[in-house]
């Protein structure tokens, strides 16, 4: 579904490097206008949801035994902080959409919320990322890769700009590793 951009909300001028992140947000968005592109984007963000990482932490569960179930439980617990963290940051910040505040921007699938930052999908995709390698180190080409797509889709579909996502990185990195530090994997 494409939204087009409304003009209700004021422009936001935020110096030179705002105006880079617009930039790389426009040439991303355009090249999600292909279909192929658009809907292989909008499967990986829908995965980037939940589904994926649930569906993990699940198999990790039923598979793993106690360390599957504690890694799991690791995994969710890191989740819910990283989504309260997440949802106090975009009420304190109320940074406008992309598709909303940058003119040749759409959104190709709808928002899940009202605000750009930071990109929950990509906080929740790193902070569940870091835990689950401490846990297990051989998942780490799937889920670098996937969590890499992850962040890849927001800015392409025209929900978050690349600010959105890079402080999402170092923000579910830190929540990550904090969370290592306070609950370290067992052995």
């Amino acid at each position: 579904m494409k939204m087009p951009p409304t003009s209700s909300t004021p422009e936001l001028s935020l110096g030179p490097g705002f105006a880079l992140d617009r930039r790389v947000c426009v040439i991303a968005n355009r090249w999600g206008t292909r279909r192929m592109v658009g809907l292989f984007f909008s499967t990986i963000s829908r995965l980037g949801d939940g589904v994926f990482w649930y569906t993990l932490m699940a198999v990790l569960a039923l598979l793993g035994g106690r360390h599957g179930i504690a890694a799991a439980a690791h995994m969710a617990t890191t989740g819910l902080a990283a989504l309260l963290l997440y949802r106090l940051l975009k009420r304190w910040t109320r940074r406008p959409r992309p598709y909303r505040a940058c003119p040749g921007v759409i959104a190709h699938v709808p928002p899940l919320d009202e605000f750009s930052f930071p990109s929950g999908h990509t906080l929740q995709a790193v902070s569940f990322t870091v835990v689950a390698l401490a846990w297990y180190p051989p998942l780490a080409p799937l889920l670098l890769g996937f969590t890499a797509l992850v962040a890849a889709s927001r800015v392409i579909l025209g929900l978050h700009y690349p600010s959105d996502v890079l402080a999402a990185i170092a923000i579910g990195g830190g929540l990550g590793t904090v969370s290592l530090w306070l609950l370290p994997p067992l052995a």
